[in-house]
């Protein structure tokens, strides 16, 4: 007991400048979240308005992972911290803003610094994977789930007392500075990263099927999160506060399930990890929508969220330990646009099966999406870093 917790310590001081960058992204957009409604009223927009809105302003976070290498390249040592603090700008604009205008100008800044920050953070956790050979990603993770959930408690504690949103986000932009300060290398450890589009160097078959496993965890998680409340509601006759219980359960244990995976990655192949949870997230998705109850939905979305918790940071950390150290940046940045994609297509996907079929239907959908993933991606990818790590025993 004593040896594993001398293990977390170490696995947290090796990771910490990196974990800087994670909880800033998860206490930013956390609190962002839980103040929605009362920004939305704010700045006046209708629904259909307002979700057009964000969702042209969060694009630029894929164009900021696209282009996150030359950032990094050109700021080096201070990339993260800056990349944090463009997300605090951004996140400060949208909290006192009275326009739509202004709110999506707050937004498209506060995603494009989350976007960066979001590659980096993961390319600097894989490469300290890969010189201390220590599995970190999932750690990484479960503390950005976590930072999530006590970020969303406090903002709803702050709403409850009611503290003006424009107080809320002040103090939201000071802890982001914090973290920003926290983030800096003292040292120009990171290796140099590759320029994007340089022919002839990445492995990109290995990127699209890292990209096609993110990008499949992603969908799963944007479904639970964005439809599990309106199915235990609508569908299951949930009352308000059943169908808050969905989100919860499945942000509880993903974070759960990123901490055990932390653990399980030591001693089980990280393609074999990741087949079996997403088994495992599609039998728990699959039962939360055929389920016959709220009780019995609300263990199927737990299940699907401890599942599918730890195979996005494994495929990361998979991906950064089989390209060559210089492409590392750039191979986890196309990786991550590719992954992103599911929170754009996602939403239209689970609305199309929702309208035509019901929200039962929609999430069978999303759990045969993911057994298609186990059956035919991964082991795909399985297959693929056996021969990359035979021919490069390094990786």
């Amino acid at each position: 007991m004593a040896g594993a917790g001398m293990g977390l310590k170490q696995d947290l001081y090796l990771s910490r400048r990196p974990l800087a960058g994670f909880v800033a992204i998860g206490v930013a957009w956390a609190t962002y979240f839980a103040q929605m409604p009362v920004i939305k009223a704010h700045v006046g927009a209708s629904d259909g308005a307002y979700g057009m809105a964000i969702l042209l302003a969060s694009s630029g976070a894929v164009v900021a992972m696209w282009l996150a290498p030359l950032f990094q390249r050109a700021f080096s040592r201070i990339a993260v911290p800056l990349g944090i603090a463009i997300l605090a700008l951004g996140m400060l604009m949208s909290g006192i803003s009275t326009t739509l205008m202004l709110l999506v100008v707050g937004i498209a800044l506060a995603s494009i610094g989350s976007g960066i920050v979001d590659v980096l953070i993961n390319a600097r956790v894989s490469e300290i994977e890969a010189r201390q050979g220590r599995s970190l990603m999932n750690l990484n993770h479960a503390l950005y789930s976590f930072a999530y959930a006590g970020a969303a408690l406090a903002t709803g504690a702050l709403r409850e007392a009611r503290v003006a949103t424009g107080a809320v986000f002040l103090l939201l932009f000071a802890v982001l500075l914090i973290l920003a300060f926290a983030a800096r290398d003292r040292v120009a450890e990171a290796e140099e990263p590759a320029l994007p589009g340089l022919p002839g160097q990445i492995p990109h078959g290995v990127v699209l099927l890292v990209g096609l496993v993110v990008l499949t965890a992603f969908l799963a998680e944007a479904a639970s999160e964005g439809w599990s409340a309106l199915h235990l509601e609508r569908t299951l006759g949930g009352t308000a506060g059943e169908g808050a219980l969905g989100p919860a359960a499945l942000g509880l244990t993903m974070g759960i399930g990123r901490l055990f995976g932390h653990g399980l990655s030591r001693f089980i192949r990280d393609t074999r990890l990741m087949l079996l949870a997403t088994l495992l997230s599609a039998a728990g998705i699959g039962l939360a929508g055929l389920a016959p109850s709220v009780p019995v939905a609300l263990l199927g979305f737990a299940i699907g969220g401890l599942g599918i918790s730890v195979v996005a940071p494994l495929a990361l950390g998979l991906l950064g330990r089989l390209v060559p150290p210089d492409m590392r940046l750039a191979a986890i940045s196309r990786a991550s646009v590719l992954g992103y994609g599911a929170f754009f297509f996602g939403p239209p996907l689970m609305g199309l099966v929702a309208e035509g079929f019901g929200l039962r239907a929609a999430f069978v959908v999303v759990a045969g999406i993911l057994c298609l993933t186990a059956l035919a991606v991964l082991p795909a990818l399985a297959r693929r870093s056996m021969t990359q790590t035979i021919a490069s025993p390094a990786a």
